[in-house]
């Protein structure tokens, strides 16, 4: 069969299961059917694309899909808000958006202009310039403006922060203070990271029974967490299951 008969099918088909589910008039599948890619193109423009306007998970999946095609996006669309309005929170968005799409210079340089005045010692403004440097390399000055952030904000958490931290440490060799931030983080972190980057640096550092216990002990703990929960840190129990095989013991 002809791959464009394959498509209009496949294109009627969505459409008439869109008809039924959204309640509209029966007679917009025979005309769906009997007007092929012409009628698909009309029903769509009619009833589709207004559903997906109003549907929060329709604008949603059409968020992500133009994230995919055009990544600046977002990004130019902020630019233009700070050109228009030099604002606090349209510096901090685009800061974000820099940082997100791994940016990092114009995410310090934007994260430092808002870090002056009374929002010199802002925390959340701190972290942001941290994650900033480590994002480019500058582990080191990471190190120093988190532990800034601490001392002039000696009441904040993060959870993020304190991962950033000990992920410092590590990469300026500061192994065993880089341990210890991360056993605390393989109970306190809310996610696997924690746990599979304290098991990784046991086992590169040949302290190899403790690291299959925390591997071990961590995919058995994910086995009683909900589905959501281990498909949304997915990515981290493969790491492990690939650590622990590489530290030659099976999966718990």
């Amino acid at each position: 069969m002809p791959v464009v008969v394959i498509l209009s099918l496949a294109l009627q088909i969505g459409c008439a299961v869109h008809v039924v589910r959204s309640g509209r008039p029966m007679y917009w599948i025979w005309l769906i059917l009997i007007g092929s890619y012409l009628a698909v193109a009309v029903y769509i423009l009619a009833a589709v694309l207004p559903d997906l306007r109003h549907d929060p998970r329709g604008r949603k999946a059409a968020s992500k899909a133009l994230q995919v095609i055009d990544p600046q996006r977002r990004r130019r669309e902020l630019q233009r808000r700070l050109e228009l309005s030099n604002t606090i929170d349209n510096r901090r968005h685009l800061a974000e958006e820099c940082l997100q799409l791994g940016d990092y210079a114009n995410a310090q340089e934007l994260f430092r202009s808002l870090l002056t005045g009374m929002y010199a010692t802002e925390p959340g403004f701190m972290l942001g310039l941290a994650h900033a440097q480590a994002g480019g390399g500058e582990y080191a000055a990471a190190r120093h403006t988190l532990e800034a952030l601490i001392a002039a904000n000696p009441n904040f958490k993060s959870s993020d922060g304190h991962l950033l931290y000990a992920r410092c440490l590590e990469e300026l060799g500061d192994i065993d203070a880089a341990l210890e931030e991360y056993r605390v983080l393989a109970d306190s972190y809310p996610g696997e990271e924690g746990r599979y980057r304290y098991g990784r640096l046991l086992g590169r550092h040949q302290r190899l029974a403790e690291a299959r216990d925390v591997f071990e002990a961590q995919l058995r703990r994910a086995k009683l967490m909900p589905g959501y929960y281990r498909r949304k840190e997915q990515a981290w129990l493969k790491a492990s299951k690939l650590e622990l095989s590489r530290l030659g013991a099976g999966e718990a």
